[in-house]
């Protein structure tokens, strides 16, 4: 007794693929390594007891805003997603801060003379987000509004930096924006890193910045829960080291970026399809570090401490020399770190007094280097007293993200490197990008378009392309 389809890997994008499977009537199975469902969405005790932290993913605009996640049933199953008074701030060393409010013109009041300029370039796109957002958070295809979405495109195809020199004219506007672009994990002067940036802003003035309340386990968690009502299977502590490992079925979904793809189905690819995955480019790694503190981070800033994420970097040149660093195989003495407080607003994630503080920062390819000090000198940078507060820490290298998850390559996160070559030819330059060589086999990881984040969307179009090409029938939404 067989099933419709098979999907190796339970992460957002496995998860979105199995339930969008199963919601067209088909039954579905998804394997995964570990004990739990997940992937990079998963929360754990990694500290102290009591003391939740999210050992992948933990911010998720595109999780609240991905057009496929907003049409399920997620918060009949356990999700409530928690919305901090302001998404994102930035500090700088004069004290001030830039800061991304839900109110685009409060955002712009705390930028100064960059203010307007930054009114002017996202409004627009704020206002159409409707319009474009499916065309953004899919594969490549005619436009629908073509106007809004060359609006978007004509600051998206743009570097980041070659952007932000010439929009604005202050360290308020360019810091906001380097930080923004940072996200992409490539240098800030490559075309397309304003990309990255934009889709963050509008998300933040649409939708916010929010995570899910105790943890982004609970977002893989409802996922799982929604699946099984729809009669599919999750079956954990089941690892896949063969093709033949797998149950009989139609379809199989892969949940992999393409070097496990490879090693895992390769045989079963013509050779100029192979070679295309063995091109793939995969690109810096990620150094974490969970705390606990005894009470708030005592930010300079006012704004930071209202705030669910704090980009700590400083200015434009300071950003992008640091993620240039790490690009080049260096590590960065002041690299620029990523840092979310949620305890500050999720009381579910710490015992009363103490507070857990997700950070990382960008490292080169494979290190192992510990960059602890690193970054929690950013912190007390901006928050003079912080490091007395420790209590405890939990560090994971580059080279302990890929043996957690095998599609992590070096560290790498992202699924790969999301230059303008792998936008949309990711893995490879095919009309389907989710369609391997073998009609049986697809790929549904974020090594697909739209690219990496927490949104389901390429599970969601790669069982959409399963749904037309092997079953002949449509998706439901």
């Amino acid at each position: 007794m067989g099933y419709d389809a098979v999907v190796v890997g339970s992460g957002p994008n496995g998860l979105s693929a199995a339930v969008t499977l199963a919601e067209a009537g088909l039954s579905v199975c998804v394997l995964e390594k570990c004990a739990t469902a997940g992937g990079g969405a998963r929360t754990a005790e990694l500290t102290l007891p009591g003391c939740r932290h999210d050992v992948c993913s933990a911010v998720h605009p595109l999780g609240v805003g991905s057009p496929f996640f907003r049409r399920l049933p997620l918060t009949r199953y356990g999700l409530r997603w928690i919305h901090p008074p302001i998404p994102m701030a930035h500090p700088f060393d004069d004290g001030t801060a830039a800061a991304l409010f839900n109110d685009i013109d409060q955002t712009a009041a705390t930028l100064g003379e960059d203010g307007p300029a930054y009114t002017r370039s996202l409004l627009p796109i704020v206002r159409a987000w409707d319009k474009i957002e499916d065309q953004v958070l899919g594969p490549f295809s005619v436009p629908r509004h073509p106007f809004e979405m060359a609006r978007f495109g004509l600051i998206a195809l743009q570097s980041a930096a070659g952007f932000a020199r010439r929009r604005f004219r202050g360290e308020k506007g360019r810091g906001l924006w380097a930080g923004l672009a940072a996200h992409s994990m490539l240098p800030l002067d490559s075309l397309v890193t304003s990309a990255v940036p934009v889709v963050l802003a509008v998300l933040a003035h649409r939708v916010g910045w929010p995570f899910p309340e105790s943890g982004a386990g609970r977002l893989s968690e409802a996922l799982v829960s929604y699946l099984v009502s729809l009669g599919g299977e999750v079956r954990t502590s089941h690892p896949v080291s063969h093709l033949a490992d797998l149950p009989p079925s139609r379809v199989v979904l892969l949940d992999l970026s393409p070097k496990p793809v490879l090693e895992l189905a390769g045989a079963e690819f013509r050779e100029s399809y192979r070679r295309q995955l063995q091109r793939y480019q995969y690109g810096v790694g990620v150094f974490k570090l969970d705390l606990v503190i005894e009470g708030r981070i005592p930010f300079r800033a006012a704004e930071c401490g209202d705030a669910g994420t704090v980009h700590l970097g400083g200015s434009l040149r300071e950003i992008a020399e640091a993620e240039r660093t790490a690009w080049e195989g260096r590590h960065s003495a002041k690299p620029f770190v990523l840092l979310s407080q949620p305890s500050r607003f999720d009381r579910t994630r710490a015992p009363e007094g103490l507070e857990t503080i997700w950070t990382y920062c960008h490292v080169p390819a494979g290190s192992n280097q510990d960059m602890t000090e690193a970054i929690e000198n950013q912190i007390e940078r901006f928050a003079p007293g912080f490091r007395r507060q420790i209590r405890a820490r939990s560090a994971m290298t580059a080279e302990d993200f890929e043996r957690y998850n095998p599609s992590y390559i070096g560290g790498d996160i992202n699924g790969g490197v999301q230059n303008w070559r792998q936008i949309y030819a990711r893995p490879a330059l095919k009309f389907c990008p989710y369609a391997t060589s073998d009609p049986s086999l697809f790929i549904c990881s974020s090594s697909t378009p739209p690219g990496g984040g927490v949104h389901g969307m390429c599970g969601y179009h790669a069982a959409r392309a399963v749904l037309s090409r092997v079953f002949k029938k449509a998706a439901l939404g």
